[in-house]
């Protein structure tokens, strides 16, 4: 049984949709992140970076409990169990890995941070730079994706992968939020239909739009506290010179 533990975000439907196509059993523990359920010390032993999501597989290797952490370390540990959508040897595999670390060290934190000072952001005549910074690049990086799909069916070649399943959650909302018009990227936009339309995702929407419809709700509720930890703002701040050995490391846990 995979237990998953999260909420609505991009990082955790990837896994979901992972699990959706795979069939593999798995049960989700809901995490109130606004309410700072990833932060409690049973999580913490989890994953002690205390994100989103992660998993403890009970039917691990040698038939014994395994947790993983990372979005995208859980596809590949899944992958490998189940022996789908990594690819068939070396070359194929190296396509798959290089388009999934494309989706984890850019596509994710480039259109989450271009949201975050969007919606979150102070007002823009504070923050126009870091919001025509990361639009500019949210942009340049769909129109690498459109040209790729332009040449294949996938990202990774013609067979469908975890790097599509890690980078469409990424692409399904976020360019209509960010403003980015995909009308000039029929490739992406095929590409995004085909994914969303596949049987794999389809079965796990039903537990997802439950899952948005209560992590909207749980907003609404929020302690302000726990929302600028989340964000870490507020009291939550770290400043350089907050610690002169070791200048914006580490972690404050009062």
């Amino acid at each position: 049984m995979i237990e998953l533990y999260g909420n609505a975000s991009p990082n955790l439907i990837k896994v979901l949709f992972m699990l959706g196509e795979t069939r593999l059993p798995y049960r989700i523990n809901y995490l109130n992140i606004m309410g700072g359920d990833n932060f409690e010390a049973d999580y913490i032993a989890i994953n002690p970076n205390a994100k989103i999501p992660a998993i403890v597989d009970t039917d691990g290797p040698g038939e014994a409990p395994i947790t993983v952490f990372e979005s995208g370390a859980i596809l590949v540990y899944l992958a490998e169990k189940s022996g789908q959508f990594y690819g068939n040897g070396p070359r194929e595999r190296a396509a798959v890995m290089q388009w999934l670390m494309l989706q984890m060290s850019g596509i994710g934190p480039t259109f989450g941070q271009a949201v975050h000072f969007r919606e979150n952001g102070p007002a823009p005549a504070d923050s126009e730079y870091p919001r025509n910074r990361y639009f500019s690049e949210s942009l340049r990086l769909c129109e690498v994706l459109d040209q790729r799909l332009s040449e294949h069916e996938n990202l990774a070649g013609d067979a469908f992968s975890i790097a599509d399943m890690a980078t469409f959650p990424w692409l399904r909302n976020y360019p209509h939020t960010l403003g980015i018009d995909l009308a000039p990227m029929p490739h992406l936009q095929r590409w995004r239909e085909a994914t969303e339309a596949r049987e794999g995702f389809q079965r796990i929407l039903p537990t997802l739009d439950a899952m948005i419809e209560r992590g909207l709700e749980e907003q609404k509720h929020a302690d302000p506290d726990k929302v600028d930890r989340f964000f870490r703002r507020g009291r939550w701040t770290r400043k350089p010179d907050s610690n002169p050995q070791r200048a914006g490391f580490g972690e404050v846990r009062p």
